[in-house]
This record gives structure tokens, sequence and C-alpha cells, in this order.
């Protein structure tokens, strides 16, 4: 113990200390510019900001710097196509020349989307379905039905649509709804032959109306006299009437002319 507290002491040992101690320190600061050196420690540039800006351009500002890019895209209704509406990293954050930046941008092209099944269903059930599936109404008519706003029909560009049909996501379409009002025309009955309480039974059970009643000859038995004619009369062009049309007749107790 004696001797190694005596060598501590000795010329020798201060010169191997100190060299010791410079070859560390000499050590270190090679390794500190060289990982300087190749880390480029503080060079880079500032990142611009992309976010809001077509792609196009977006894209030169990049290149402008000596930056790369890659470009991923999503679908939204509200934004333009073509628009950045992403970056990684941020703007403003330093980075090194061909550093890749990432963006997002609006998709030109719409996804397509299996239209819903929401025929014969309300309208403001439809308009939260196709709301989820991101398709939006036109226009909206209405035709004859006994339901009020009942979705009847749906079209797309003159098309009619059916259940799981293709359309492009953020489309507009056009409704036929129902008006609640029942049909607007009903199929007008053959009363010739008929007696007149049966005529009226008729006409009411098609909510028509009876109108004037006529008699043509002389008509000794009102109770058996039987429609020879009525007006508006039956025929291939015209078998249909609107809702409370006014028929007339006329009665007679001879037969029926044969039509």
């Amino acid at each position: 113990m004696s001797k190694f507290l005596s060598y501590l002491k000795t010329n020798t040992f201060r010169k191997n200390l100190i060299i010791a101690i410079v070859s560390v320190v000499a050590f270190l600061l090679l390794i500190f510019f060289c990982l300087r050196f190749y880390t480029r420690h503080g060079e880079g540039v500032a990142v611009p900001k992309l976010k809001g800006l077509p792609v196009g351009q977006a894209i030169a500002l990049l290149e402008e710097q000596g930056l790369r890019y890659q470009i991923d895209s999503v679908y939204q209704m509200d934004k333009a196509p073509g628009l950045v509406v992403e970056q990684d990293p941020d703007e403003g954050t330093n980075v090194k020349l061909n550093r890749t930046i990432y963006l997002t941008i609006i998709t030109l092209n719409a996804p397509d989307v299996g239209f819903p099944d929401i025929f014969n269903t309300s309208y403001l059930e439809a308009r939260a379905v196709l709301s989820n599936y991101g398709i939006k109404i036109a226009d909206t008519s209405y035709t004859s039905d006994i339901m009020r706003d009942r979705v009847l029909q749906v079209s797309y560009k003159g098309k009619s649509l059916q259940k799981g049909d293709p359309i492009p996501k953020g489309s507009s379409v056009s409704m036929v709804l129902g008006d609640g009002k029942g049909a607007s025309e009903v199929d007008l009955p053959n009363l010739v032959g008929l007696s007149l309480p049966e005529a009226i039974f008729s006409l009411k059970g098609s909510s028509l109306t009876p109108g004037s009643i006529y008699y043509e000859g002389t008509v000794t038995d009102t109770a058996n006299a039987r429609i020879i004619k009525q007006y508006p009369a039956l025929s291939d062009s015209l078998y249909k009437v609107a809702i409370g049309t006014s028929v007339d007749i006329i009665l007679s107790n001879d037969p029926a002319p044969i039509p």
C-alpha cells in the first residue's frame, strides 16, 4: 500500500493522468463535432403553411425549399377538391432539407355509396338516413297518395333510383312525396241497366255525385225504371274522372239500348 501511495506522488503518474484526461476530452470533442456534422445541427428550413392551399401551390412551395412530399386524400362534401386540409409536420416546424412532408388533400372524385332503402318512409326519416350517407335532397314534388310526405320515388340526374344503386357521395337527389289526399281520380262506373237507387249507391261508393235525373219516354213505373244513358258516359277514352264529378242519368221503362 505504501508503494502505491508513493507511486501516486511520482512525475510518471502525473504525466499518465494528464495524458488520459486529454485523451478523454479529445475523444468527446471528436464525437461531438462528428455528430454535429452528421446531423447538420441548426441547419434546416421552417415548414411553410400549407393547410388551405390548393395542392399544386403547396407542392411548389415545398419544392422551392428543398422538401419532399407525400400525399394522401380524403373526401369531404363541404371542401373544394384538391385543397390541403392537413399537414405533418405543422407549419413553422424546423426540419432538415429533403425531409418528407405529409399532405392530406380533398379527393377530386367522390366515392360511390349504395343508395339506402328509404322508400315508403316519411320525408323526415328519409332525410336523416340520406344525411348519414352524405346524400343531399335537391327538390321535392308531390303526387296523389293516401299518406302525407311518404317517399314514393327518388331520382338522380333524371334516372329513377332503387335500393343499392351506386351514387356518388355528396350528390343531390329529387324526391316524389305523397300529398296525403289520396287518388285525385277514380274509375267511372257503368250505370246503364241499373235502377236509380242502385246507381246512386254506385256513384257514392265511387266518391262521385249523382247529377240531374231525366226520364225518356213514358215512365209508368219509376221503381222498375232502368238507366239507359249517363253523362259522362264510359268509353275507351274516358274511364276515369275526378273525385266528386257529377254524373247525369236518364231512366226509362224501355229496355236499355245495346251500346
